[in-house]
Order: structure tokens, then C-alpha cells, then sequence
């Protein structure tokens, strides 16, 4: 029997919406749904930008130009069952701060939101709406059947850094926060549904953004997987078990290729672990004991303290998802650059950041980097160790001097340098684990 014209042409759509989903190149949701992934701000599947019309190699070079406000606020920090694997992409914000995002849902029902991920920072945040200074994606409470404003008696309150409550009587929790180095924002702390692929966190604390000042803060918020009370990992409790990882698509992934992996099940088996150092005073940063650093065959002489782990001065090395390429204090870097500049043939030349290019046909004489730390060596692979110009003609060293104007005893291990590689963090243990994986 025939259709009616209407049903047939209903289903003629829903076959139509169902091909182009299963041929779309941009995968909103994984197979499993267990999966969340990553995005580029500037790739094919970004909700922000058209893809940039310039070469990738003219994008890293500006984003890398942000790194020194990304170090002045990293130095600026002081103390105040089944797997979910959420996708992950890398992206760029406006002014280069965060570079990789994930898709979450928060409220009742789930407004979509892509939030920057930042290892270095706590809380979570998103602007709201009536917010002043914000982008034109913003979430709306008034919507959110589950969604509740905090008050200054809420334990939660006194957890978030730039608290702005009165001595007696009671009144919204309202904080301020700078980000990047160059930007603020105010916000009230909030309670509300977030969805991370299968998962629903009921009650998340997080700060409803009301204004900004400065262009660094994410135009859709920020999702803090620090190790203080306000993170991710601590609200999850035991969902999670503070355990998670991620895997970092190179900046030239256009899709959701990389991914975040949150709890015990799913997390690599055999894989080399370096212990994780607290330091009381940034109680939110991943320290590691970097130990030394070899330039091809060659262990560069450094002095011990310019490596040491100081948590009164706040020196040592950080493992950071939000700098772009990996920052040496200037004896380090300078150590590194004279040795690596040994070991390649021709003429030395500067692009942007990079003050260590050399033609390109030299690549396979370029000496691999490696990292040493306590109980595990990673050796860079040459795709986080060079960057080509938009040429192709001329390879750089992907490091740099961390800049002379901030505090400048902190090492920055940066996310060029983590790309396709699986990132560990298991809290419990206190541990920081790294294996090779193609999240491309």
C-alpha cells in the first residue's frame, strides 16, 4: 500500500538526515557513546570560526605569541565503573589561551556548551546570559529546571579563589577571577546538570559568568581539571576515582580525533609513570620532577637547582594543557637551543617565537629531544619536537625561553609537546603516566 504523500516525504527526510549524519566528517557523538571529543576552534567542524585561511604553521606562531600571558598567570597561582571518554579537538581561542575543547551539556534539558579544558585551573565557568563583555553562545539558567544560585553560607563558596561575600548576613556567592594574564571576569557560583557523554553530575558548582574584561576568557567556558576541591575530578568523587587521561590531536586535526578519559576502566594497562609533586602553595598545578634533558645522545649539562622542585619559590616543572609550546627557564632553553644547534647542519634563523629554524632538507640530521624524569625518559617524537614554516621550507625548534618579565622559575611541558601522546593523571597514586598513541 502507498504512503500518504506527508509520510512519505517524512521519511524521505529521516533517510536523508540519517545519510548525511553517517557521511558528516564531524562525529557530534562516538560510536559507544562513551567518548568525548576534542575540537580545533579553527578546524572544519568548529562552532566559532570559519577554518583560517592562513597556513598552520602562521596559527601555531601566533598562538605561541600568548604563551608569555599564559606563564605570567601559571606563576600567578597560589592557593585559595564504566570508562566516559569524552572526544576531544583541538581549537584556538580569540586571543590563543585554550587550545583543546570538549562538548558538554549543562542543565535541564542539556544546553550545549564547548568548554575549554585547562589542567591548571579549578573551577568551571561559562557565561550566562544577560552577561556583559560575553560571546554570543551563552547559558541560560532560566531554562534549567535543575539549575540554583549559591549563597555565601554554601561550603562550596569558600572554595573558589576571588570570593566576594559580606562579613554577616547572606548573600549571592560572588567571585572574581583574572585569566590569560590579561582578563577577568565575574560570576556567580552555581549549581546545575552536567552531562559528560553517558555521565550526569547532578549539582556541579560552577561559576555563572555575569561580565568579562579582556579577550583571553573562552567564549563558552571553561572546564578546570586542576587537583583542587572545585575541579572536575573532586566533585566527580568517586565516579571517577581521580583518575583521568587525554590524548591530544595535532593542531592540524580538523575533528574530534582526540579524547578525554575519565575513571579506572579504559586507561592504559602497560605505561611508564613519573610521581606527581604537590605544591601547597599552587595546589592546582601538576608538578613532575623533570631531571635532566638530552639533545640526541648528548645528557645537556644543567644545573641541578635550575630543575629542582621548590614548592616556597614555586620552581620546577608543570604539566599544562593551556601553553602552546613547551617554556624553559633561560638557562635550560639556552642549554637545550646551543646543544640541539650543534647538531644540525646550516645556517640558524628566526621565525616568531623560534630562534632555532634551519632548512627543512635537514630534518632527518635534527637530533631527538628527550625528557628526563623520575622513574620514565620520554623521548620526543619529531613531530613535537619541529615546526615547519607555511613553506615547508624551513624547520624550527618548538620551544622557547620562558619569558623574563613573570616568575620565571617554572617549566612549562606545553601541548605541542603532548600531542598524540596519552596523558595520565592518577591522583590516588600520585602519578603522571605517558604512552605513544595516534589520537589524529
Amino acid at each position: 500500500m502507498a504512503l500518504p504523500t506527508a509520510a512519505a516525504a517524512f521519511l524521505l527526510l529521516c533517510l536523508l538526515i540519517s545519510t548525511a549524519q553517517a557521511d558528516s566528517p564531524c562525529p557530534f557523538t562516538s560510536s559507544d557513546n562513551s567518548e568525548l571529543p576534542l575540537l580545533h576552534i579553527y578546524g572544519k567542524c568548529s562552532p566559532f570560526h570559519p577554518p583560517k585561511a592562513e597556513s598552520w604553521t602562521d596559527t601555531v606562531i601566533q598562538m605561541a605569541a600568548k604563551d608569555p600571558a599564559r606563564l605570567t598567570y601559571l606563576s600567578s597561582l597560589v592557593a585559595a565503573k564504566k570508562p566516559t571518554s569524552v572526544p576531544i579537538a583541538s581549537g584556538q581561542q580569540a586571543l590563543n589561551i585554550g587550545n583543546y575543547v570538549v562538548r558538554v551539556k549543562l542543565g535541564t534539558p542539556g544546553q550545549l556548551m564547548y568548554m575549554v579544558l585547562d589542567t591548571s585551573n579549578d573551577e568551571a565557568w561559562v557565561p550566562c546570559s544577560g552577561c556583559t563583555g560575553c560571546s554570543s553562545t551563552v547559558f541560560s539558567p532560566n531554562v534549567s529546571s535543575t539549575y540554583a544560585s549559591l549563597d555565601c553560607s554554601m561550603t562550596e563558596c569558600g572554595q573558589v579563589r576571588g570570593l566576594s561575600c559580606p562579613a554577616t548576613g547572606t548573600s549571592p556567592c560572588l567571585f572574581n577571577q583574572s585569566y590569560g594574564g590579561d582578563s577577568s571576569f565575574s560570576a556567580t557560583l552555581s549549581h546545575d546538570s552536567l552531562n559528560l557523554a553517558p555521565d550526569v553530575l547532578p549539582n556541579y558548582a560552577f561559576g555563572c559568568i555575569n561580565a568579562i574584561s579582556g579577550g583571553s576568557v573562552p567564549p563558552q567556558g571553561l572546564l578546570g581539571l586542576g587537583r583542587g576541591p572545585m575541579s572536575l575530578i573532586s566533585q566527580s568523587g568517586s565516579l571517577y576515582n581521580g583518575l583521568f587521561s587525554y590524548c591530544l590531536p595535532s593542531f592540524k586535526s580538523y575533528y574530534f580525533s582526540g579524547s578525554m578519559k575519565l575513571g579506572q576502566v579504559g586507561q592504559p594497562k602497560n605505561i611508564k609513570t613519573t610521581p606527581l609533586l604537590r605544591n601547597p602553595h599552587r595546589p592546582s598545578l601538576y608538578y613532575v620532577n623533570l631531571t635532566g634533558i638530552s639533545v640526541g645522545r648528548v645528557l645537556v649539562p644543567l644545573a641541578p637547582e635550575l630543575l629542582a622542585f621548590d614548592p616556597n619559590t614555586g620552581a620546577g616543572t608543570i604539566i599544562d594543557s593551556g601553553t602552546v609550546i613547551t617554556r624553559f627557564v633561560q638557562p635550560v632553553y639556552t642549554g637545550i637551543r646551543d646543544e640541539f644547534r650543534k647538531q644540525i647542519e646550516g645556517t640558524i634563523s628566526s621565525l616568531g617565537a623560534f630562534d632555532t629554524c634551519f632548512t627543512a632538507t635537514n630534518d632527518a640530521s635534527a637530533p631527538a629531544v628527550t625528557l628526563h624524569f623520575t622513574g620514565m625518559d620520554l623521548k620526543l617524537p619529531m613531530e613535537n619536537t619541529l615546526i615547519h614554516s607555511s613553506s615547508g621550507s624551513v624547520a624550527c625548534l618548538a620551544m622557547a625561553a620562558a619569558p623574563s618579565n613573570v616568575n620565571s622559575v617554572l617549566n612549562v611541558i606545553a601541548n605541542l609537546q603532548q600531542q598524540n601522546l596519552r596523558i595520565l593523571f592518577d591522583l590516588p597514586n600520585s602519578r603522571l603516566g605517558i604512552a605513544r598513541e595516534l589520537c589524529n
